[in-house]
């Protein structure tokens, strides 16, 4: 479990926290009791920035699927799974 540190104890023992961060281990401040800002090393923070990130943001990520002819064979068949050529029921409103 991740220390927690109400923001005046924070402030008042900075140092510590920050020494604490430092050598691995996340730091909690809390205000009201409440999480509001999490302390890590730098090169953590770094770590945890780069993962996931896409060249232009996810946006891009989206738009860069296959769609049409480029999409995969999903279903294995050789053919466009994309939609099923099911026969609607009649319904009565």
């Amino acid at each position: 479990m991740l220390t927690q540190w109400p923001i005046q104890d924070a402030k008042n023992q900075f140092s510590k926290v920050v020494d604490i961060a430092l050598k691995g281990t996340p730091q909690v401040v809390t205000r009201r009791g409440v999480p509001v800002v999490v302390m890590v090393a730098a090169d953590q923070y770094a770590l945890l920035t780069k993962k996931g990130q896409t060249k232009n943001g996810f946006a891009s990520f989206l738009l860069s699927m296959p769609t049409g002819t480029d999409a995969p064979d999903v279903c294995g068949t050789g053919r466009d799974c994309g939609r099923t050529a099911l026969e609607l029921r009649d319904v009565e409103f």
